[in-house]
């Protein structure tokens, strides 16, 4: 007997209606209070202020020294905020819920959030350019534009968006609270070893939870492109199979054989070997008069008629009338040089 729990694997026989988040005043405040938040820790850094003293002061703690032995566990917890592990896995989820609920929502949403996070994060990486711990010349010094790449963190920029998707895609205001305090505590923990492993300042931390969460709370201004998208690809595809449909539908044409002409030669080539091997027997026997005495003499063994018998030995000149045969009286052929007879 099925349960529930395996009724809800099979695929939902018509897409289900899923109310899209929208941009009311709660999110359009939170969005403008994690903007401020952004803007003042890049003005921070670029000023050198207490903000860069604080990173240093952690820096200089080394928090891997103090702790060793988190270190093992932590080195593969770091892992979560990683983009290629964490696409592939959350890609995957998503892969399966737009099967069941006929779809493309899930896998455009990541497919776009992703596209923000490399635009907005990498400009900003590129653009400051800030050396990390492991790599600072000067104590005290913000380390910019020094041809680096890690302000914002990209790992905890990452685990906000990656894993923040599932609360954002969630279908019940239940599974959106435990999701998000999910990704919450994921993004958070990515954040913090990034720190504890020394690749990361603190205030490149807290620029990473910004960026990430400035992209999620932004996502709904994207609904209505990824809506036209998917009713465009959904479109397509069903133009190839409509066309593929009459393609299968439309019976195939006859193919008529070709006579095929052979030349001249050949077909008279032909006939006369059959001409020949028709007159072959007569030919042989009268060309060879020993062939009739060995046919009486073994009269046990007679002559196959589907075998063409030898070719007769002596010449095939046609003889001549107007010459004389020659005998062994006749006249020799002078000597060269001899004496010629009168």
């Amino acid at each position: 007997m099925r349960t529930d729990i395996f009724a809800r694997l099979d695929r939902e026989p018509e897409p289900p209606k899923i109310e899209t988040p929208r941009m009311s005043r709660h999110r359009i405040a939170l969005f403008g209070g994690t903007l401020a938040f952004y803007l003042a820790i890049v003005v921070a850094v670029l000023v050198s202020s207490w903000l860069v003293a604080l990173d240093w002061k952690v820096m200089l703690f080394r928090p891997y020294q103090q702790w060793p032995e988190l270190h093992a566990f932590l080195d593969y917890y770091v892992v979560l905020g990683q983009r290629g592990p964490t696409a592939v896995m959350v890609a995957s989820w998503l892969g399966w819920r737009s099967w069941r609920q006929h779809t493309l929502r899930p896998l455009l949403t990541l497919g776009t959030s992703l596209l923000l996070l490399n635009l907005s994060v990498g400009a900003v990486k590129l653009g400051l350019g800030r050396l990390g711990p492991h790599y600072a010349t000067q104590i005290g010094s913000a380390e910019l534009y020094a041809g680096g790449d890690i302000f914002p963190s990209g790992h905890t920029a990452n685990a906000v968006v990656t894993w923040g998707i599932l609360a954002y895609l969630a279908t019940t205001p239940r599974a959106r609270r435990y999701l998000s305090a999910l990704s919450a505590f994921v993004s958070l923990g990515v954040g913090l070893t990034t720190v504890y492993i020394g690749t990361h300042w603190l205030s490149d931390v807290l620029l990473g939870w910004a960026a990430g969460l400035l992209i999620l709370l932004a996502l709904p201004w994207f609904e209505p492109l990824i809506t036209r998208t998917e009713v465009w690809i959904l479109s397509v595809r069903e133009q190839w199979r409509d066309r593929r449909r009459l393609r299968e539908s439309v019976p195939a044409a006859p193919v008529t054989p070709e006579p095929v002409l052979l030349p001249q030669a050949l077909g008279g080539g032909s006939e006369s070997a059959h001409e020949a091997a028709g007159r072959g027997p007569a030919s042989g026997t009268a060309g060879h008069p020993g062939a009739a005495a060995r046919a009486r003499a073994h009269p046990a063994h007679p002559v196959r008629p589907e075998r063409t018998p030898p070719a007769p030995a002596g010449s095939r000149r046609p003889p001549h009338s107007d010459r004389s045969p020659r005998s062994s009286a006749g006249p020799s052929r002078p000597v060269t040089g001899g004496p010629v007879a009168p």
